[in-house]
């Protein structure tokens, strides 16, 4: 019994001291992939057409919304996962 309790003694944080799942790195590199992602999305959008019976294929199968954008996006959502699983590295003392 006083094995489990030793463990759970340093499994704790101490106390008075929130403790974050990621670091302030790890918030940083989310926070630059959601700008990423922002813009990826900016660039697919747009392409709307005044009048409803006009179809103006050049503007809507562009490079931009077609290739860019998706490159832009799984540059985002790959600077998302791995802000998510990096850990940096610990302090030395």
């Amino acid at each position: 019994m006083a094995k489990n309790d030793q463990l759970n003694e340093k499994a704790l944080p101490e106390e008075g001291k929130a403790r974050f799942a990621l670091g302030k790195k790890n918030y940083i590199a989310l926070a630059i992939g959601f700008a990423i992602l922002v813009i990826g999305y900016a660039l697919m959008s747009g392409g709307a057409s005044t009048d409803p019976n006009v179809f103006n294929g050049d503007e809507i199968f562009n490079f931009r919304r077609i290739t860019l954008a998706p490159i832009v996006l799984i540059i985002g959502f790959a600077v998302e996962i791995f802000a998510i699983m990096w850990r940096p590295r610990a302090k030395k003392n």
